[in-house]
């Protein structure tokens, strides 16, 4: 059986949410990994790195499936996956001013749930 303390993330419980430095703004060294995500996913859900990995795997084909088929994906209380259709149009560079064509493209936007935004609000 797996034991909560034989898993360690970054050199501390993956389990123990306390031990973690918080998150920064997406810049720096306190980002989640996808290795540190599913080393949490297995500790939670009682599963092996690679069925956590498989998992994980699956959930992002599946969100990917969903928005080059014009879905949305929404699971209540965490948010919604969107597909979005940019508008072709003219862009700057930043450095020299120049404008430069944007062509047409598709993207995808997430809009957080209010049980996301409770927790981050807390």
């Amino acid at each position: 059986m797996l034991n909560a303390a034989d898993i360690r993330v970054g050199g501390v419980f993956a389990f123990d949410a306390s031990a973690n430095p918080p998150f920064t703004d997406g810049q720096g060294e306190n980002d989640m990994t996808k290795a540190e995500l599913i080393g949490r996913m297995a500790v939670a859900a009682n599963i092996s790195r690679d069925q956590a990995k498989t998992a994980l795997e699956a959930f992002t084909e599946g969100v990917v499936e969903a928005l080059t088929q014009g879905r949305d994906v929404k699971l209540i209380g965490f948010g919604s996956f969107s597909p979005v259709d940019r508008k072709a149009g003219v862009a700057r560079n930043p450095q020299t001013g120049e404008a430069i064509a944007r062509a047409a493209s598709r993207t995808a936007r997430f809009r957080p749930g209010e049980g996301l935004k409770s927790a981050l609000n807390g």
